[in-house]
């Protein structure tokens, strides 16, 4: 197992009489995709938003690489970045230049080289020279995570980073997380959607009434619940596996 990058000890926030975060802690280690499940409302960007020094806790105390959130901001945002759920491109600038801005924001040396070589890396070499305002969503998405890698932080946050993507973009976001996984970043995921999770988290928590109510792999949350009773049935297609066999085949007529 790898080093804990990020750690979060009873982190506690309430909005007037509304407690958001009652008790919270769980860890987070080097390389791992960590998902925070919840529905609207419970508390995950309050959570991001925390340890991205964005807030500031009621109370408990939380680290990034061994940097506490609250007394020293600055190295927590020398170590990290935030993709949130709106991708943060200025449709304005080509993609080039998006990227070249926010490296020259880092006092990052070799701008330049560093922006082409990222395009290259999330596929978007064609799409260089034109304006973000043309590009899809999924191009969008790929774009504003690429931008969040400038500078090589050691924790991306990416909060809810397949709002309103298709199906096909979604699938090659989720392409990209898995791939800085294993170049070693570590990742703090929030999502509504459970395939997600499903299909990239290493650990799974659970947020649900100001705490976490479960943590742990996916294999370690299927034993809260009773075995499953065995039925055999026809196995009908999902609508994703429908869409992704239509689309298939209309490109194989297209050629």
């Amino acid at each position: 197992m790898g080093d804990i990058v990020i750690q979060v000890n009873d982190l506690r926030k309430s909005f007037k009489a509304n407690h958001v975060l009652k008790s919270v802690s769980f860890e987070i280690r080097r390389g791992e995709i960590f998902a925070l499940l919840g529905s609207n409302g419970a508390g995950k960007t309050t959570i991001v938003n925390i340890l991205s020094t964005l807030m500031k806790p009621d109370g408990g105390n939380a680290s990034i690489c061994n940097y506490d959130v609250v007394h020293q901001p600055e190295k927590v945002r020398q170590s990290i970045s935030l993709t949130g759920q709106y991708a943060a491109v200025d449709g304005i600038l080509t993609g080039l230049e998006n990227l070249v801005l926010i490296a020259k924001l880092r006092c990052v040396k070799n701008s330049n080289a560093v922006a082409v070589n990222l395009l290259k890396r999330f596929g978007l070499g064609e799409a260089t020279d034109k304006r973000a305002a043309v590009y899809s969503g999924g191009m969008t998405r790929r774009l504003d995570i690429a931008m969040s890698l400038i500078g090589n932080p050691d924790v991306i946050f990416l909060d809810e980073p397949t709002t309103g993507l298709d199906p096909e973009a979604r699938i090659e976001v989720w392409k990209t997380v898995k791939e800085l996984s294993n170049s070693g970043t570590t990742i703090l995921l929030t999502t509504q959607h459970l395939e997600e999770a499903e299909q990239l988290a290493d650990k799974i928590a659970i947020l649900h009434g100001g705490n976490i109510i479960a943590n742990g792999t996916l294999d370690e949350l299927k034993k809260l619940f009773p075995p499953v009773k065995k039925e055999y049935i026809e196995k009908q297609p999902t609508l994703e596996e429908i869409f992704f066999a239509i689309i298939g085949a209309g490109k194989a007529e297209a050629q």
